[in-house]
């Protein structure tokens, strides 16, 4: 009888090993893990984006960004306004920190400026204008990414394909946003409850804040598994600012306990997804999950965690 048990047993495992060699799976085995979610990190308006509460320094907040991020192992990728700033003393040294912490810095225009609305020749100045700025800071490194202001890539085709061609003549690639909260509509509340010393509106604000990070995050996912049955590699926009350096310990560990990984803006845009965002040649605009779904007509789902009122302890 042992005989024939061990037989048995000997002719499953081969089974099991055929089944492998020949690409299938054996009866009953795990079903392999899907791939962790994987966002990157930008920071757009360096080196100072909205205001400040009561005895918070623009280096301060970029101190407090970047400890976040190392304490995460996560890279990131900042785009500067040259304009922003350009007053305060310490613009420079914001620059250089981060920098020195080895994240890199791409084009933001000089001023902001909306390509839609002052047109392809003045978009093209205000980025030249920052071009001596980035050389500077970026050493030989690789500077030639451009984040749209508003994310307004032309009004025209016409607009947006002259912008294509010198952005190619150039060798820009475009950061694509894939997940947005709008982080930035937390700023200026979160000051002025600050000066206030309304700590329970802070309250709020925190509280609302990781909502919507989280509730973003769920809905990207949903597309994108919709449309592609996996995860796309998520560009994530973020800003400069007093809010988010008070927030981003919080919020990348929210990330964390959700599964999602950290990587690069290059690494995350080697995925095809972002071909039209990476090569020039193509038609634009660069992609998004929910321009992609509206194409093949799948329902975007309704934000529910909206921005807080902007006059918030006002």
């Amino acid at each position: 009888m042992l005989k024939f048990a061990c037989a048995g047993i000997a002719a499953l495992s081969l089974l099991g090993v055929s089944q492998m060699a020949s690409g299938q799976t054996p009866p009953n085995a795990p079903a392999p893990a899907s791939p962790a979610p994987r966002i990157a990190l930008t920071f757009d308006d360096m080196p100072a984006h909205g205001p400040l509460p009561p005895g918070v320094t623009r280096l301060d907040v970029v101190h407090e960004i970047i400890a976040a991020l190392k304490k995460y192992h996560a890279p990131a990728f900042g785009f500067m306004n040259g304009g922003f700033g350009a007053d305060n003393p310490q613009s420079p040294r914001v620059l250089a920190a981060w920098r020195a912490a080895g994240h890199p810095i791409g084009n933001h225009t000089y001023n902001h400026l909306n390509l839609n609305e002052k047109g392809v020749a003045a978009f093209e100045a205000q980025m030249e204008k920052n071009v001596p700025i980035l050389k500077k800071l970026m050493k030989g490194h690789d500077w030639r990414w451009l984040r749209f202001p508003y994310l307004a890539e032309g009004k025209t085709p016409q607009q947006r394909d002259s912008l294509r061609h010198y952005l190619g003549q150039h060798g820009y690639r475009i950061a694509a946003v894939t997940m947005s909260f709008g982080d930035y509509g937390w700023n200026v509340p979160y000051a002025r409850c600050m000066e206030k010393g309304n700590h329970q509106a802070v309250g709020q604000l925190e509280a609302s804040y990781l909502g919507a990070a989280r509730e973003q995050a769920l809905k990207e996912r949903k597309l994108s598994h919709e449309l592609y049955g996996r995860d796309i590699p998520y560009v994530l926009l973020m800003h400069l600012g007093a809010f988010d350096a008070h927030m981003l310990p919080r919020l990348l560990k929210l990330y964390h306990s959700m599964g999602f990984t950290f990587i690069s803006l290059p690494k995350a845009e080697s995925d095809p997804f972002y071909k039209t965002a990476t090569d020039m040649s193509l038609p634009g605009p660069s992609p998004s999950l929910e321009a992609a779904a509206r194409a093949r007509n799948i329902a975007v789902p309704p934000t529910k965690i909206g921005l807080p009122d902007a006059n918030m302890c006002g």
